[in-house]
């Protein structure tokens, strides 16, 4: 396993010893842009960890939203792009239809980048109905790492928030993640 971590505005400072791979929020609805988002991702990059951007997706404006998160993070080729589908601040969340709109609506304004679903295991087992998660499941269960309680494959696997949102990867090397991210 590989091992990474999700930062956000409130990280605006983690250590990348020891990960393969970071994920920073770039944007969330139409209106939130990170303002650390570049210098967080560069240090990723300078460590050599293998780089991606989450958008926290909002009920509603699907399509202008997958709009605003392409054209407002600080993505290269290469990098992972993901959905960051969950509970918001107000108690409401995209409904299936709009999550998988927004995955294929990136996946079309993006096409050489890989596009993940990151949802937490309560989500993917009694919210969604689809099971669309574009190019792989980014899952949240706070289990041991690596043992999601999800029957679904995954890509990743968030098992802890403290001190921070850590994860693990499920490839053999750092190698095989970056060809993974590197679609042809």
């Amino acid at each position: 396993m590989l091992h990474g971590v999700d930062v956000s505005s409130y990280n605006s400072s983690y250590s990348t010893e020891g990960l393969d791979f970071v994920f920073v929020k770039a944007t969330e609805g139409r209106s939130y842009i990170n303002p650390h988002q570049s210098a967080q991702a560069s240090q990723a990059r300078k460590a050599g960890c293998v780089v991606g951007f989450y958008h926290f997706l909002w009920p509603g404006n699907i399509a202008a939203q997958a709009e605003y998160f392409v054209e407002k993070c600080a993505s290269v080729q290469g990098d992972l792009l993901a959905c960051d589908w969950e509970l918001t601040g107000d108690g409401t969340y995209a409904g299936n239809a709009q999550k998988d709109q927004f995955l294929h609506e990136v996946k079309r304004l993006r096409p050489t980048h890989r596009v993940l679903l990151y949802c937490n295991r309560e989500f993917w087992l009694h919210r969604d109905t689809t099971s669309y998660a574009a190019d792989g499941l980014w899952i949240a269960d706070y289990v041991s790492a690596g043992h999601p309680r999800i029957k679904a494959a995954w890509r990743i696997h968030q098992y802890t928030d403290s001190p921070l949102d850590k994860d693990v990867a499920n490839f053999t090397s750092k190698a095989a993640l970056k060809k993974w991210a590197h679609p042809a």
